[in-house]
This record gives structure tokens, sequence and C-alpha cells, in this order.
């Protein structure tokens, strides 16, 4: 099974690349908000709980998200697809909680793909968004803003994935096809891996 959790910046691509990593690997996109909405229109009891923490306004715990995931994971699993996981996790807790659910079954997350673009081109990127989409969120100040805060959540949980051997940086500078050419020689790379795992003597 391909298990991938894409990140990035804002404005590097990640949508985009994850719609041409679903179509091209069969994965299933999965992404928090929805899974949410979907338990909380479902009105499941975790659903019914969710809406509770929500409406108060504050932030639903970790361990139900991945709770949330974790049905999610076994329902692909079930239909021989892997998954790619957008936005998530978002902080070391979150992470440690995903990969110790994940360990020793067959849904451990396979790889973390960094896309990297540095700060100019993304800026460059998000204000000509910004000119066409009409965000408030798309000026100057704001996507300085941004971009730090990204930086600041999202290198602890690089760092830990490195740590586990699962961080991929991919440069992501270049047309659409470039960077997907080469997150696929990684993909392609790890499902080569696990038909023909190395052995440890």
């Amino acid at each position: 099974m391909l298990n991938v959790i894409i990140c990035g910046a804002p404005g590097c691509g990640k949508g985009t690349q994850s719609a041409m990593i679903v179509e091209k690997y069969k994965l299933k996109h999965i992404s928090t908000g929805e899974l949410l909405r979907k338990e909380i229109a479902g009105k499941t009891d975790l659903g019914i709980e969710i809406e509770n923490y929500i409406s108060t306004g504050n932030l639903v715990p970790d361990q139900m998200i991945i709770e949330i995931l974790m049905k999610a994971f076994n329902a692909e699993a079930e239909n021989g697809h892997g998954i790619i996981l957008d936005g998530f996790p978002r902080t070391v807790a979150q992470a440690e909680i995903l990969e110790s659910m994940l360990k020793g079954t067959d849904k451990e997350t396979t790889v973390l793909l960094d896309i990297q673009v540095d700060n100019h081109e993304l800026i460059s990127r998000l204000l000509k968004r910004g000119e066409t989409s009409g965000r408030s969120d798309d000026n100057l100040e704001t996507i300085k803003k941004r971009l730090k805060v990204f930086e600041t959540k999202t290198a602890p949980v690089n760092y830990y994935y490195k740590t586990l051997g699962k961080y991929v940086a991919i440069d992501g500078m270049g047309t659409e096809n470039e960077v997907f050419n080469r997150i696929t020689a990684v993909l392609d790379s790890k499902i080569e891996n696990q038909k023909h795992p190395v052995k440890i003597m």
C-alpha cells in the first residue's frame, strides 16, 4: 500500500500535484476537514461530539481526528487503495499519534513529500493568484506572515519524519510536469521497495 503525506508552503502547487498523484496511483485523497464534515452530517456519535467542540469554538482533539482518519484508512485498505493525506499532520503531536496507531499494520505511512519552492517564487505565485481570485489574504504582508507561520509550524513535523526515514524533499521549481516527474521517481522507488524489501542480515 502506498500511503503518502504531502506538504508544502502556500503556493507550492501541492493541490495540483495531489490531484496528479491521485490520478496516476489511484490513491484516495483524504482531507481532514471533509472527514469532519462527513461525520457531522452523518450524525454519528463521533460527529455529534465533534460538532459540540466546533460549535463552542474549540479545536477538535488530535485523538478524535486520528480516530476519524483511521476509519478512512481502514475503508480504503479494504478497497485495496492507498491514501494521500493533505494538510495533516500539522503538529508533531498529531504525527506521533498517527504513526503510533499505524505502526505494525499494512497501513503505515510510506513517505512525507515536502514540496519546496523558494519564498520569492511563492510570493510571486500568491500575488498573481490574488489578482485573479480576489482572495483578501493574497496580499504581500499577509503572504509573508503565512509563510513564516507555515515554516515555524511544519519544520518540527518535517524533522520528526526525517528521524523515521520517511521524509523526502521535492524540488518544486519548474513546470508542473517537471515537479511531478520528481515525485513519481520517489513514489515508484517506494513501490519497488515494497515489492522487493531489502533484507537486513
